[in-house]
């Protein structure tokens, strides 16, 4: 990391920062060019480590690539605002961020309806809902084990 002044290392307030955002962005290895999807989800950080789960078909291009190399990279971030800076004619972004590598998971099972509670718990429109899970045949259930994370911030 070039800017190490805006390096966060603390994992509680990494954890902040991945509560803040909405998104995550898995990048995918796809021969010449990486596949970078969107995706809700859900996190847990448990003895010191981090564990993220999302949500998909079980058919894709995201499925077939996820199954082909079973490792991705992530991205999430909260834009805060841009600010000017009149006194040296400036400008710059406020922002937190976080970023990483990691190994995938495919749950099935308890598992796979655990990880679908946290992603559902996860989003105030969700919470709460009386899912029937029986109708999540067709959906993948994703955990990635991060094995490598770094988090950024310029406030």
């Amino acid at each position: 990391m070039r800017r190490t002044d805006r390096e966060v290392r603390d994992p509680e307030a990494i954890v902040r920062i991945i509560e803040e955002c909405p998104v995550m962005r898995i990048g995918l290895s796809d021969g010449e060019f990486p596949y970078i999807v969107p995706v809700n989800f859900a996190y847990e950080y448990s003895d010191g480590k981090f564990f993220l789960y999302f949500h998909g078909a079980l058919a894709g291009r995201k499925y077939e690539l996820l199954k082909q190399n079973g490792k991705c990279s992530f991205e999430m971030d909260r834009q805060i605002s841009v600010k000017l800076m009149p006194e040296n004619r400036g400008v710059t972004t406020l922002y937190r961020s976080v970023m990483g590598n990691a190994d995938v998971v495919f749950l099935e099972g308890s598992e796979k309806n655990e990880a679908l509670k946290k992603l559902m718990g996860r989003y105030e429109e969700s919470r709460g809902f009386d899912c029937d899970f029986s109708c999540t045949r067709g959906t993948a259930a994703v955990k990635l084990c991060v094995t490598e994370i770094s988090a950024k911030e310029n406030m």
